[in-house]
């Protein structure tokens, strides 16, 4: 999500409709998806093909399919059955009881009781509102009944579990969250014949901000003490306005809030520490941390909530010097030594008297921010060569984001070996460091972006774009003077010194000057290398245009910046393409020589992708036409060859065989006839 990079993406057939949400099953790590109310359908990441997957069909209709580390999938059917997922497929047409009459359930959540899975959900009915408790592994259920209020009801769920209890919260639609405990009972017999039992709530919070009355949508639970509350803010006389508050529960609070001036889908989810939502037409990640419930903490950040920018809690942004510090607090537990955390402000005045050795990591680089140039590089060198730790990475992360923000602010200022350094000495992404290569793009630091792009598995298809972009543009004569590293290159690469060609050597892959003469005039590789089909790129650019032929990407992403490129500089990377094309096809084995020299996988990949960006422009350019008519006899000569050898195919294969089964014996020689 850091570098929106999608690893993977799947469709069903067209009419076909997803029911309800994707999980993961964490035991196998497997997608489990239902289509159709009933299709049940999983896969892994190597899965290309959806259709092509496992596929069950069920006997009822599916609610939702619940996902737990240590329990495993449970399936809710829209009846109220519950069935683990390995029971499920033991007999996926199994029948399924109907556990609810004329309700319809309204949510639901799974959790962990031990070593069982416990599953709850709410229904309603006539307004009535239900909860149901199921343990499906000991074929338990418990069925109760909420308490009715009739000015409100109820508007959203969540819970957690809590010394055999589960702890289910109600905002209801007169602004208020409501506690009510529902017991895990050990079952009996008797116990399942019994009456519904009524649950009563009590108030647990009143959704006021100043005056204001906060209407929400949705409710997360983030620990014990705290809720989050996604809704709009309601002042008499005023616009409303969307926001996102966390709410102590315990000393009923406010903790921070945030304006969402783009609007939001009115769903929150809470993962790790993460709130995700729906902010305009992204989706928003917002990194948080729950501190230890305190009368004094509790009213500090009441006052903190009135400049929401100063807040210790939520990590609204990486763009202050504030949320710098929040950012490591939230992602690792470097903290002042073991005192108890305070107040941001109290921390600023009192961090200058601390020896830097105690000092988190955010708070050593705000305090570096000012200092010289030379203050500023010992001392981050100072901080990387630490032991290591499991945060080492994003340290080296933030190192590197220091060193641009210095950049940035100091136009002047720009130290390219550090900065080499760290990528090539670091396990680095582009995620721990996302403005190092814009900043590297900007300063046309050609070999800090080979290195990144031959180093960082995580480049957004944007930045790789630029990166060939600036390449292709960038003239001969000045990469001269550039310092890249040639050794994907240096060993195919013919270089030209006084108009002498200095070739490699050269192994026939299947050619002769009688079939490609029989192919329409298609040159030979030796015609075509002497005439005019020597690299069209020189060195140092070849070297580059390979890091980005090394670069991970995802076709439907890179596409579109590929129409962008200019018919020259399009011409010109096919060009080279086609160059690398034909030096691969004179090799026996098809690979290049050198260090991270482009694969033929690569160079195929590439070059059909180009052409389908710039198919158009090229059949229009006068210049382009003998460079696709020659690459269009080149490919149909080597479809020829394969052809060719398919034919004889079963014959070597038969041949294998033979030398498998001949039992070892004197020396002779025999002649096979292949028909």
């Amino acid at each position: 999500i850091s570098d929106q990079k999608p690893l993977g993406c799947w469709s069903v057939k067209h009419g076909q409709i997803l029911t309800c949400p994707v999980v993961c099953n964490f035991d196998t790590h497997e997608y489990i998806a239902v289509h159709d109310d009933k299709v049940l359908r999983i896969w892994k990441d190597e899965d290309i093909n959806l259709d092509k997957a496992f596929k069950a069909t069920l006997s009822a209709d599916v609610y939702r399919i619940h996902s737990l580390p240590l329990g495993g999938p449970v399936v809710l059917f829209r009846g109220g059955g519950v069935r683990t997922l390995d029971v499920l497929l033991e007999a996926p047409q199994q029948e399924i009881e109907n556990v609810i009459s004329a309700e319809v359930i309204r949510w639901s959540g799974a959790f962990m009781e031990g070593e069982h899975p416990v599953l709850i959900f709410t229904t309603e009915k006539d307004g009535d509102f239900f909860v149901y408790v199921q343990k499906p592994k000991l074929s338990s259920l418990h069925k109760y009944k909420l308490e009715q209020q009739e000015s409100a009801k109820p508007l959203c769920f969540t819970a957690h579990i809590a010394n055999q209890t589960v702890i289910l919260l109600c905002l209801y639609s007169n602004y208020s969250v409501y506690q009510i405990l529902v017991p895990l009972r050990q079952d009996t017999e008797e116990e399942e014949e019994e009456e519904e039992e009524i649950l009563s709530k009590s108030l647990l919070l009143n959704l006021s901000v100043s005056g204001a009355v906060l209407k929400g949508t949705s409710l997360v639970v983030l620990d014990k003490d705290h809720v989050a509350v996604l809704g709009s803010l309601a002042a008499p006389g005023k616009e409303r306005r969307e926001c996102l508050t966390i709410w102590n529960t315990k000393f009923q609070t406010l903790q921070t809030s945030k304006e969402l001036p783009l609007g939001t889908s009115g769903q929150l989810w809470c993962y790790e520490e993460k709130f995700f939502l729906i902010h305009g037409k992204v989706l928003t990640v917002i990194m948080y941390k729950c501190e230890t419930s305190s009368l004094a903490a509790a009213v500090g950040k009441l006052k903190d909530s009135q400049t929401p920018d100063v807040s210790s809690f939520v990590n609204w942004n990486t763009l202050g010097d504030e949320e710098l510090v929040v950012s490591f607090q939230s992602q690792e537990p470097v903290a002042l030594k073991a005192e108890s955390r305070m107040n941001l402000r109290s921390r600023r005045s009192t961090v200058a008297e601390e020896h830097p050795e105690t000092l988190s990591v955010g708070q050593l680089l705000i305090n570096l921010k000012d200092a010289s140039t030379y203050v500023l590089e010992t001392e981050l060198r100072k901080l990387m060569a630490k032991a290591p730790t499991p945060d080492l990475q994003a340290t080296i992360g933030c190192v590197v984001t220091a060193l641009t923000d210095r950049c940035k602010k100091n136009p002047k200022y720009y130290p390219q070996n550090f900065l080499q350094e760290i990528v090539e000495t670091r396990d680095l992404s582009y995620s721990l460091c996302p403005d190092l290569m814009a900043l590297a793009l900007e300063k046309k630091d050609m070999h800090l972006l080979q290195i990144c792009l031959e180093r960082f598995p995580d480049i957004p298809e944007e930045i790789t774009y630029a990166c060939l972009k600036a390449f292709l543009s960038m003239s001969e004569d000045h990469l001269k003077s550039v310092d890249v590293n040639l050794d994907s290159a240096i060993c195919y690469v013919d270089v030209e010194f006084n108009n002498t060609e200095v070739k490699t050597e050269i192994l026939e892959n299947g050619f002769s000057a009688e079939m490609d003469q029989d192919m329409c005039g298609t040159k030979t590789p030796k015609e075509s290398r002497s005439n005019d089909e020597s690299c069209p790129v020189g060195l140092q650019k070849a070297a580059l245009l390979n890091a980005v032929l090394h670069s991970a990407y995802t076709e439907t992403f890179l596409l579109p910046h590929l129409k962008n490129l200019p018919a020259r500089q399009a011409i010109l990377f096919l060009r080279y393409l086609y160059y690398l094309y034909v030096k691969c096809s004179e090799k026996v084995n098809t690979t290049l020589p050198g260090i991270r020299s482009p694969t033929i996988n690569q160079i195929m990949d590439w070059m059909c992708l180009l052409l389908d960006a710039q198919f158009t422009v090229m059949v229009m350019l006068p210049e382009a036409k003998e460079l696709l008519s020659n690459l269009h006899k080149f490919v149909r000569a080597q479809v020829r060859f394969y052809s060719e050898l398919n034919k004889i195919e079963g014959s070597l294969r038969e041949l294998q065989r033979l030398n498998l089964l001949r039992e070892s014996q004197t020396y002779s020689i025999e002649v096979l006839e292949i028909i």
